[in-house]
């Protein structure tokens, strides 16, 4: 027998319903499937049918169906999930996730909430959103990367690029890595559709706080990007502007233009400004590719920052920036 505990399949359940036609054993039969004759006999316990019953030929129903007992055996697991056992729970982790928050963001909040209706991890809740039920209601359309199924983030290989090797990542000061001190940036694009052009909205995230600013722009050729962040940037202290961290995007290549050191990540490494990059999925669950342009107007976005900056973080022990 192995040394972790797995549930009977359904073969395991043919072999010991021909078994028991044949006559064998309890102990035979947890030898042959090597587990202990406990679970054997418990599993033969729960779904043996015991009936008086016959069918039009005289012959009884009476015995272990290995079929009708793997059925019973999958309701009676889905039955213990804690959400299905607790409709409170379930009912607030539903109103969270349709309120853009993550199952992360949920499970944690709940830990420190002083009235909380219970806690539940958020594996349970990944696993809720792509079980049978959450599948059917569509739940998974409501996480921050809709997929029909959950996968692993894969890197791609870097390449050399032409940007000087002062302002690559390496370069970049030790303490930016370690978010020890505010004024550190890291900047993206959120494009969309061709029809609209050469929109897009630039997103401003700074690495200890969390906070977000988005700009909407009309051109994303370098001058008129350099234009509208050193716009967004000026304003600010010298001390809250210290650094920004690009990808190696052809529309950054104005950062002289900006008034901060800038520092560019490793070629095809988007996850070394992972924070900007998690920003920008919540961003596009509000801001679709075909998004309209008034969804992208200076009101409408102050909106959906001050939304998305009054969403708890887990890197913040569930805070808000």
């Amino acid at each position: 027998m192995g040394s972790h505990y797995s549930h009977l399949d359904l073969s395991e359940r043919r072999l010991i319903e021909a078994g028991l036609v044949a006559g064998l054993s309890v102990a035979a039969l947890a030898s042959t499937l090597g587990r202990h004759r406990s679970t054997v006999y418990r599993e033969i316990a729960r779904h043996f049918y015991h009936t008086v019953e016959r069918d039009r030929w005289g012959h009884g129903y009476r015995g272990y169906y290995c079929v009708a007992a793997h059925r019973a055996a999958g309701r009676r697991r889905h039955g213990c999930a804690k959400l299905a056992r607790n409709p409170a729970l379930l009912a607030h982790v539903l109103s969270k996730l349709r309120a853009g928050w993550s199952p992360e963001q949920i499970a944690g909040r709940l830990k420190v909430e002083p009235e909380a209706v219970g806690c539940v991890s958020h594996e349970t809740i990944y696993r809720y959103v792509y079980s049978a039920e959450g599948r059917r209601d569509g739940l998974f359309a409501l996480l921050a990367m809709v997929r029909h199924r959950r996968r692993r983030l894969r890197g791609r290989k870097p390449r050399q690029g032409a940007i000087p090797p002062e302002r690559w990542i390496a370069a970049r000061p030790a303490n930016v890595a370690d978010r020890s001190e505010f004024g550190h940036w890291e900047c993206d694009l959120v494009l969309f559709a061709r029809a609209f052009g050469k929109a897009n909205v630039t997103s401003l995230q700074e690495r200890q706080s969390r906070y977000l600013i988005l700009q909407a722009n009309e051109d994303r050729r370098a001058g008129p990007l350099a234009a509208s962040l050193s716009a967004l940037l000026t304003p600010l202290p010298a001390p809250a502007r210290q650094t920004i961290t690009f990808d190696r995007g052809t529309e950054f290549m104005g950062y002289r233009a900006v008034p901060a050191d800038c520092y560019f990540c490793d070629p095809h490494s988007p996850w070394q400004k992972g924070g900007v990059e998690n920003a920008n999925g919540r961003v596009r669950r509000h801001l679709p590719l075909d998004s309209a342009p008034g969804d992208r107007s200076p009101g409408a976005l102050s909106a959906l920052c001050e939304r998305l900056n009054a969403t708890p973080r887990r890197c913040l022990n569930y805070r808000t920036p």
